[in-house]
């Protein structure tokens, strides 16, 4: 929902009645909707679980630092003729534009910091194939809809189990078969496991690739800062002259 979005709803009567849509239902949203509805009934069309049983779902457990060239190399399948890739973040989105388009593979970006113009520009040349691979971020591809959409990949997965459910809705549509496959590193198996707790089965592992995860427990680096108390509490060189 934009701001004029927000703005349209603070001009109308208070008195009124609302209806609010949304894919997925994740706690941000529902905060949404409570400002802006007085309490609302709930209508589901399908249970948030209820993933698409024709969609084929695999995972891939990789090192964070991998996943540029494996990405590479599942588009190497020359079935995967067109993809949508996932990301959390538009600056993850922009970088694994730039590295598709260094090995000539023909990708666009559609997130927040794009122009509407932008945005329908890419979706228009993905639909026509001539952009093979498009990489969004959840909230800017909420809406999309694609006809024939066969691959979904989640180059990182979402902290949000719903929204793991939205994006591999993407493909599998009106009874056409579908594959999801995620890229999952040592930090994302929370993820991953609140994810299979949800749809309520294990997502089969591709272990046969050239990426395994070696990298179990990564260990952040914290950036280390100037000590100035431990720096003072050293005596200075007249200060020792003094005392001898």
């Amino acid at each position: 929902m934009s701001f004029s979005s927000l703005k349209i709803i603070a001009a109308l009567p208070r008195q009124r009645q609302s209806l609010f849509f949304s894919a997925t239902m994740p706690p941000e949203i529902i905060k949404l909707s409570n400002t802006i509805l007085h309490r609302p009934v709930k209508v589901e069309v399908t249970p948030s679980a209820s993933t698409v049983d024709i969609v084929n779902q695999f995972v891939y457990f990789v090192d964070k630092g991998n996943k540029n060239a494996l990405l590479l190399e599942v588009l190497k399948d020359p079935a995967i003729k067109s993809a949508l890739v996932f990301t959390r973040t538009k600056h993850c989105a922009d970088k694994v534009v730039k590295v598709l388009a260094k090995n000539n593979i023909r990708t666009e970006a559609i997130h927040g910091n794009k122009s509407q113009m932008a945005r329908q520009r890419a979706l228009s040349n993905f639909k026509a194939q001539t952009t093979r691979v498009l990489v969004a971020t959840d909230i800017a591809s909420r809406g999309i809809d694609i006809e024939d959409m066969e691959f979904v990949i989640n180059f990182e997965i979402s902290n949000m189990p719903e929204t793991y459910v939205h994006r591999i809705g993407r493909t599998g549509r009106a009874g056409a078969g579908g594959t999801a496959y995620s890229f999952c590193d040592a930090e994302e198996k929370a993820f991953l496991k609140d994810i299979e707790k949800l749809i309520g089965k294990k997502i089969p592992v591709i272990d046969n690739h050239p990426f395994p995860l070696i990298d179990h427990n990564p260990v952040k680096k914290v950036r280390q800062q100037r000590n100035m108390s431990h720096r003072s509490s050293r005596p200075s060189v007249r200060a020792a002259q003094n005392r001898s």
